[in-house]
């Protein structure tokens, strides 16, 4: 029941937990008669700012771990000879990128989940002057995370479900339904990648006009904040290769959030802690179910991190020529190490190269020691521009390890082919693969969402 929050669940009561459940789920139940397979059953009004902050609060509860499910697909992780069988079974063919006809027990990314926090999203916003027992700034903050939950699960389907941005023309490719009311009804088609990208940029818009909440107290921050609109503003933007307003984004997040991990310090904490200082959101979970799968390292990922890199030690443990993972059980969706690396990356793809360098330097500061840190610089100052971007890339690698990024930094950038060998087999990862088929389900239940009309 607790499985996303853990001891954090205690701001409910049990009993008022089982409310909670209750009124969500009897809100919107799921069906396999539609589009987004809920169905509404009986009539729940709820009335109450605690009412309508419970249903947000189960979406939040139950919200889904597919960017840390991406992993199994990158270049991260190899399957190892003690991976149960029944993971096997789950994950291999996404391991292999086998998604022709995969078997029936694998594990697919979510659909329904997505569009369950959408419907429940929209059906605040649609509410949102009828909220009763609550300050207007406690309404405001609640309207304007339902817009900002809209708008992650539309970005996160189109990262799924479409080509990338950059590898595209947006404006005439085929995107995923856009779900802008909460109407269980709806059967729409699929919008454009750009058409995507534009809604989730609006509603970004829209969520910082309400949004109140600059930082959440301990136990509360698996919420969305202030923050954290800057944070996916600057995501949605550098996955788009729109450099300066990535840079604007991400520099605004470090002047709210610019803390940083000290991993120079034997008592600093991993910056995937929920109560680490690059923590701007602790929501997504490092899933536990997955964990006889995604805990073998690549040896030639390890070898990204230099002499000199706490993160090698602290992320990572070796033991012979096998590589575990330490940093398994974490909770972030946006922290500040990832705003420092969006603004060097938008840089570097300007021509500012010399910028670039120095907006890393504080995040090197905190994860290299002394040595480390006047080599890193010393071999980024005399790289070229492309250089410069190969060693941005890797940083990324570096610093965001394992918790979902990397699938999304490959499909968006160079597209690499991947090769593995199983069985006697060799599959490999080809361009066209970067994009998820839709779910069988969710076609058979809708056929428009894979008619495409520009």
């Amino acid at each position: 029941m607790n499985k996303l929050f853990g001891h954090r669940i205690k701001i409910f009561t049990w009993g008022r937990l089982r409310g909670v459940l209750a009124l969500a789920l009897t809100l919107t139940l799921f069906s396999c008669d539609d589009f987004l397979d809920i169905t509404p059953t009986g009539k729940v009004i709820p009335s109450t700012l605690d009412e309508y902050r419970a249903l947000l609060g189960y979406e939040y509860n139950n919200f889904v771990t597919d960017r840390y499910m991406t992993t199994i697909r990158t270049d991260e992780v190899r399957l190892g000879a003690t991976t149960s069988s029944e993971d096997l079974d789950a994950y291999r063919d996404l391991w292999l990128w086998k998604d022709e006809d995969p078997q029936p027990s694998t594990t697919y990314f979510s659909w329904r989940t997505y569009y369950h926090s959408i419907y429940i999203a929209n059906y605040i916003i649609e509410h949102k002057g009828e909220m009763t027992n609550g300050s207007s700034d406690d309404v405001s903050q609640l309207i304007g995370e339902a817009y900002m939950m809209r708008a992650y699960c539309h970005f996160l389907l189109v990262n799924l479900f479409a080509e990338p941005y950059t590898h595209c023309t947006p404006a005439s490719t085929r995107g995923i339904p856009l779900m802008l009311a909460a109407d269980v009804n709806a059967m729409p088609r699929s919008s454009s990648v750009e058409t995507v990208y534009q809604q989730v940029l609006s509603d970004l818009d829209e969520a910082g006009k309400y949004m109140k909440v600059e930082k959440w107290d301990k136990g509360y921050n698996y919420r969305f904040n202030v923050a954290s609109v800057d944070a996916l503003r600057a995501r949605t933007y550098l996955y788009m290769g729109d450099w300066q307003n990535a840079y604007d984004a991400a520099q605004d997040v470090i002047t709210a959030w610019g803390d940083l991990e000290d991993m120079t310090a034997t008592s600093s904490k991993l910056p995937t802690n929920a109560e680490s200082v690059d923590n701007i959101v602790a929501l997504e979970h490092f899933s536990t179910n997955m964990s006889t799968v995604i805990s073998l390292v690549q040896t030639a990922f390890v070898n990204k991190y230099r002499t000199g890199d706490y993160r090698k030690t602290k992320y990572f443990k070796t033991s012979g020529s096998t590589t575990t993972l330490l940093k398994s059980d974490g909770y972030s969706s946006f922290r500040s190490a990832e705003a420092y690396l969006t603004a060097a990356e938008a840089l570097a793809q300007q021509g500012s190269t010399a910028e670039a360098i120095a907006q890393l330097m504080p995040l090197l500061a905190k994860r290299l020691n002394s040595t480390a840190l006047q080599n890193a610089q010393n071999l980024m100052v005399g790289m070229t521009q492309d250089e410069l971007l190969e060693e941005i890339y890797d940083e990324r690698a570096r610093e965001l390890a394992f918790e979902g990024h990397r699938w999304y930094d490959l499909r968006r950038t160079t597209q690499p082919q991947l090769t593995r060998t199983y069985g006697g087999a060799t599959y490999t990862l080809t361009p066209e693969k970067y994009t998820m088929k839709f779910p069988t389900e969710a076609v058979e239940a809708n056929p428009e969402i894979v008619i495409w009309e520009p």
